[in-house]
């Protein structure tokens, strides 16, 4: 019994000893890309090679920043906040802050202070605690006269099953007064990243199951409420974020390829198609394109070493060729999109390297940026 007292004192002691020095050791050797990421405010980094214009904002670590000057300034605390767009008039925000089971979208001011909230997520009875009551909405974007708010939400709904349609809101009312948009594929993701359009309709990322079973996206256009909606890009191409240039002639989006990695790609627009594929981008992992206000480029995000953190990175205009101003791509089995358009392997390599404009952030790659002039 002495014996086992004594064993088992030892092994305590071996603990106690070799515990500690086996983390202090781990801990001098452990990988960078484990280290958490600097805060955007924090003196170092600063962006780093040249100024954007105008102001930039993104997400980190579920707070809103705005980038303006060089400098990086905190507009929410760290609450779930993400997703932030402008408004039209140029002098707020809106903005998804997600909780536990569910999100709500919200308006701020430049300050990132509340001035109203826009959704009620939560279920409406707090008597009533089953989440499959909760709702998510997400991508909140409004029509140029700001009268309408284009949001994904996740209605229809059964149970657990959250599929995200296409909604437009009246700017101000519930969800449910407004109109549902897009008839979403159950099981999927269903839609997102609504893109209000002047003509009226939207443009968004469709996710189904393409020709191999594989989940894909692609860029639908949908001119009518509930209509089944006209495919932009082939299932091959694997797209999704788009988004408009300024003066309303070109998209940006990512595209797989049902690859390991994305590429940034820009396409002409004439309000019906797509013309052929322009790749600004290669050999990244690339995450929300930003148009520049003044059209000179694109803001993204992308990591700058495998398995890195996201930081933001800009690709002068330079490097991709403006595509014809009226494509007329020709018609193929599923939809309007050119099915001409190169692979990446196909590709020329783009005239003008991106810009890494931070380092050691770790951006919020699921959260698109917003930006003013």
């Amino acid at each position: 019994m002495i014996s086992r007292i004594v064993l088992g004192a030892t092994l305590v002691l071996v603990m106690l000893v070799v515990g500690p020095s086996t983390y202090l050791y781990l801990d001098r050797h452990q990988s960078k890309i484990a280290v958490a990421p600097d805060k955007p405010t924090a003196a170092t980094p600063r962006p780093e090679a040249f100024s954007l214009p105008g102001t930039l904002y993104m997400a980190q670590s579920g707070a809103i920043y705005k980038l303006s000057a060089g400098r990086f300034r905190q507009l929410t605390p760290e609450e779930g906040w993400m997703m932030p767009a402008l408004m039209p008039d140029g002098n707020h925000l809106i903005a998804v802050k997600r909780s536990f089971m569910y999100s709500d979208v919200y308006e701020l001011n430049l300050y990132g202070v509340v001035v109203r909230q826009l959704t009620h997520d939560s279920v409406a009875n707090p008597r009533n605690a089953d989440p499959a009551g909760y709702h998510w909405a997400f991508y909140p974007r409004l029509s140029s006269s700001g009268k309408t708010m284009w949001v994904a939400y996740d209605d229809p709904k059964f149970g657990y099953d959250v599929v995200l349609s296409i909604w437009a809101v009246p700017f101000g009312a519930p969800v449910k007064s407004g109109t549902l948009w897009t008839n979403a594929i159950d099981w999927t993701g269903g839609d997102t990243q609504p893109v209000p359009l002047s003509t009226g309709g939207v443009m968004y990322t469709k996710y189904s199951y393409g020709p191999d079973e594989h989940l894909i996206g692609q860029l639908y256009l949908t001119s009518r409420a509930y209509s089944p909606g006209t495919a932009l890009t082939g299932p091959s191409e694997d797209c999704g974020s788009p988004t408009l240039s300024p003066d309303g002639k070109q998209v940006a989006m990512v595209c797989s390829y049902e690859k390991q990695e994305s590429f940034l790609t820009v396409a002409s627009w004439n309000g019906k198609a797509l013309g052929p594929r322009h790749f600004a981008v290669t050999k990244q992992l690339v995450a929300q394109p930003t148009w520049a206000p003044d059209g000179s480029g694109i803001a993204y995000l992308a990591p700058a070493t495998p398995d890195g953190p996201f930081q933001l990175w800009f690709v002068p205009k330079a490097a991709f060729a403006p595509p014809p101003s009226t494509p007329t791509p020709p018609l193929t089995p599923g939809g309007p999109y050119n099915a001409t358009s190169p692979t990446p392997s196909a590709a020329p390599t783009p005239s003008a390297a991106p810009v890494q404009l931070t380092t050691n952030l770790g951006l919020d790659a699921t959260s698109p940026l917003a930006w003013s002039a």
